[in-house]
């Protein structure tokens, strides 16, 4: 059995600690085996702990849960991704209230070049679903490396994962229950379908039901795995704008398909709109120029000198990167730097400042070369 995967799980089976405590034990203690052989005293001065929770980590059952879940994830081929893992996408871990761990079944790039959620109201009428097919098939088109994130519920969820399988485009869908069932039942057949192309993933264990909290909880996954975030439609209350408004909050790009200002299905996005929360697409194309995800733009020719001066090291492998591949999305360099994104973006800053690169819209940089 893996003893560091069992102390990984046991730390999100404490009741009381969720994933910002979680990282204060584990910056105070080092690792999650250390936080449970530690001294309960000692646990009891970690800033958030206390009396109480220190007696919650000390409780033999969390580990016998935690047993439990690790002997169901290898009996199922799941994986249980930790946030100290390589493989744990780097577009989530910016988010400051990302799971300590999820569970991920199937064979997902979490890490593609691309990354889109798109999300909308259960009650889809047929210009939603329109608009999901064709936004979905122009993608397919023009990104090979894009992965379509949603919730695998009603009405657009479902038909964002259906027209990417269709399209043969990777998708993933957040769950909020564990992955010993799918909810709505209904869409069984398409999750099955979706672990050749893309996967399950969800950060609840198994034996959770599908509860109306978990489903809010979910939305800031969705919005943390993606670059952006695309709202088909919505009524003036619903889950989908929870996502919005969630990756709007952690600075990701959110666009909106506008509606007719009588029609109740689209009251939400046009709100989005109007409040400046969301930007107003009507097709792929309108997406990927405001992300900057023109492929196909040919790259400017750079003079080779003009990538070195005097900066630090870290500043010159991000023209080299830049130089390398034309424009960048600050998630993708944060991928190949290895940098967090606050060091990153203060790196950023003073190149841009300094004449030497250039922010676009939707978080994209591009070396500055005269006359640009």
């Amino acid at each position: 059995m893996n003893n560091q995967k069992l102390y990984q799980i046991g730390l999100t089976m404490i009741n009381g600690i969720g994933d910002i405590l979680s990282r204060q034990l584990l910056e105070s203690a080092g690792s999650p085996e250390a936080i449970f052989s530690e001294k309960p005293a000692l646990l009891e001065k970690i800033p958030g702990i206390g009396r109480t929770l220190a007696s919650e980590i000390k409780r033999p059952e969390v580990l016998r849960l935690a047993e439990k879940e690790l002997f169901f994830i290898e009996k199922n081929g799941i994986a249980a991704v930790f946030l100290t893992d390589g493989s744990y996408p780097a577009r989530l871990k910016e988010c400051p209230d990302s799971p300590v761990l999820f569970y991920v079944k199937g064979c997902p790039d979490l890490a593609s070049k691309y990354v889109l959620s798109i999300v909308g109201t259960w009650n889809a009428t047929s210009y939603g679903r329109e608009c999901t097919d064709h936004l979905t098939r122009e993608l397919s088109q023009a990104l090979p490396d894009l992965l379509v994130v949603s919730g695998l519920a009603y009405g657009v969820d479902i038909y964002a994962h259906r027209t990417s399988l269709n399209y043969h485009v990777s998708t993933v869908a957040v769950l909020a229950h564990g992955l010993d069932r799918i909810y709505p039942q209904v869409h069984r057949a398409v999750a099955v379908d979706m672990l050749e192309r893309g996967g399950l993933l969800t950060e609840f264990p198994s034996e959770t039901n599908p509860d109306k909290p978990n489903f809010v909880k979910r939305n800031r996954i969705v919005a943390g795995l993606s670059d952006a975030t695309v709202v088909v439609e919505s009524a003036h209350r619903g889950g989908s704008l929870i996502t919005a408004d969630i990756a709007f909050s952690y600075g990701r790009d959110v666009f909106a398909f506008p509606g007719k200002t009588t029609d109740p299905q689209s009251q939400g996005c046009n709100q989005l709109i109007r409040k400046n929360k969301a930007a107003l697409i009507t097709c792929a194309e309108e997406l990927i120029t405001a992300m900057c995800w023109d492929i196909n733009r040919k790259k400017e020719t750079v003079v080779q000198g003009q990538l070195f001066f005097q900066g630090d090291e870290n500043s010159n492998r991000v023209m080299q990167l830049l130089h390398s591949h034309g424009e960048l999305h600050i998630n993708v360099l944060v991928q190949e730097l290895q940098l967090p994104v606050y060091e990153l973006s203060g790196i950023l800053f003073e190149l841009e400042m300094g004449g030497h690169i250039k922010a676009l819209p939707g978080n994209m940089y591009r070396l500055l070369v005269p006359g640009s």
